[in-house]
């Protein structure tokens, strides 16, 4: 009677191994990503959070998309003041090490966000103006052809679509090349380009939508704030990866659909 009823919880076992669906892991399971906030000072000159609130909060929503936590590394110039999240140093030859460690094991793709101060020569990294050929080559080194996306949330931080634009690879920016994003005021909480890509991030489904919502999310903000001239966000998708995109799909989406 013992090898009989060993057989019959054998078939029963594999019965239940059967009806258990298996989960296909999440679209940005396995990419890289690295959140920086470049700058602690308001445009005052006085101490601001909002480019530390949007790293953190940033870092956040992204495993809210999916992304996994341990392939996330984040970046303040203050690191010693967020010991909850343990961002790193930020430091260009740092985070270039950091994208390289981190993508050299997660090798689906890669994102990049960065908030903080711009000019026209580059993003604020600390005491270093980040150009975007600087950029541009950390992001062949580490990521080569994965699908990247680039977010760069700074004034005049359209200049680095043009030294960006690859196939493979979509890019959004706060700004025109020739104009200031807005709120990295003290008393801010967020600059208003991250605070609406945060509210986007929760309605969109996929980052081109996130895209669409976050521009008309600070056109209405910029005018109901009265800013001007208006800093008009701009997205540059590769040819390669527009097709992509739609495929991958936020995870927060993706969960409530099953």
């Amino acid at each position: 009677m013992i090898r009989p009823l060993r057989l019959m919880l054998a078939a029963a076992l594999a019965l239940v191994v059967q009806a258990t669906p298996t989960l296909a892991a999440g679209p940005f399971e396995d990419w890289a990503a690295v959140v920086v906030a470049g700058d602690w000072h308001a445009h005052s000159g006085g101490p601001s959070e909002a480019f530390d609130n949007a790293r953190r909060d940033v870092s956040r929503a992204l495993t809210g998309m999916g992304f996994t936590s341990a392939n996330v590394r984040q970046f303040s110039v203050r690191p010693e003041r967020y010991k909850d999240t343990r961002p790193l140093k930020s430091d260009p030859k740092a985070i270039y090490e950091a994208l390289s460690e981190v993508a050299g094991r997660a090798t689906g793709g890669c994102l990049v966000y960065f908030s903080s101060h711009g000019a026209p020569q580059g993003v604020v990294v600390d005491q270093n103006l980040l150009a975007p050929a600087l950029l541009g080559a950390i992001l062949d080194r580490t990521c080569a052809n994965r699908p990247t996306i680039v977010v760069i949330s700074a004034c005049f931080s359209g200049v680095f679509i043009p030294e960006l634009a690859q196939p493979n690879r979509m890019i959004l920016t706060a700004a025109r090349p020739d104009r200031t994003s807005f709120g990295c005021g003290e008393s801010d909480k967020y600059p208003y380009f991250d605070d609406c890509f945060l509210q986007s991030a929760g309605a969109a489904h996929d980052f081109p939508e996130l895209a669409t919502l976050a521009q008309a999310c600070v056109a209405a903000r910029e005018l109901k704030e009265g800013m001007q001239p208006p800093s008009e966000p701009q997205v540059w998708i590769g040819a390669a990866l527009r097709p992509m995109l739609p495929l991958y799909t936020f995870e927060l989406h993706t969960a409530a659909s099953r």
